[in-house]
């Protein structure tokens, strides 16, 4: 089970026990904000794209949408969402659970500018009913990113 997996992965920070587990679904942003009873901007969510045939996990804010021209500047491609049906082979994590912990290691992780408005935010933890309240620098430090960027719009 990939909770476990990442469980495991976040206990080498002593965070393992921090793990939320829920009776309901968490898989999205409504539903995770709702789980947690949270504003749905302090959800982490973690979108899955296919980079030049690798995938490449963004991380930003619950209410922050991908700004196409933003990622094609990041990237020198298109934004271009993993297929689901690849998604747990590709990252470690399906579709519901996907979280920048414990995921396979040709995978780059990369936060987005969005997080940083907040001083704690709640990302899944590899199932669709689990998350983990991290300060920004936790989530920095957890994830392993590659980089800080700037790829996401936020609501007007």
């Amino acid at each position: 089970m990939s909770v476990e997996k990442v469980r495991d992965y976040l206990n080498k920070y002593g965070a393992g026990d921090r793990i939320l587990e829920f009776d309901v679904s968490s898989a999205t942003v409504e539903l995770a904000s709702r789980a947690l009873g949270c504003e749905p901007c302090r959800i982490a969510k973690t979108l899955s794209f296919l980079v030049y045939g690798r995938a490449v996990l963004v991380v930003c804010a619950g209410d922050a949408r991908i700004d196409n021209s933003k990622f094609k500047q990041q990237f020198h491609t298109k934004a271009k969402m993993l297929a689901p049906q690849d998604t747990e082979s590709m990252t470690g994590h399906a579709v519901g659970g996907v979280c920048p912990f414990a995921v396979n290691s040709s995978v780059s992780i990369y936060l987005d500018n969005s997080l940083k408005r907040f001083e704690t935010v709640f990302p899944a933890c590899g199932s669709s009913n689990s998350a983990i309240q991290l300060t920004i620098d936790e989530l920095e430090r957890f994830s392993g990113c590659t980089d800080w960027i700037d790829v996401c719009k936020l609501p007007e």
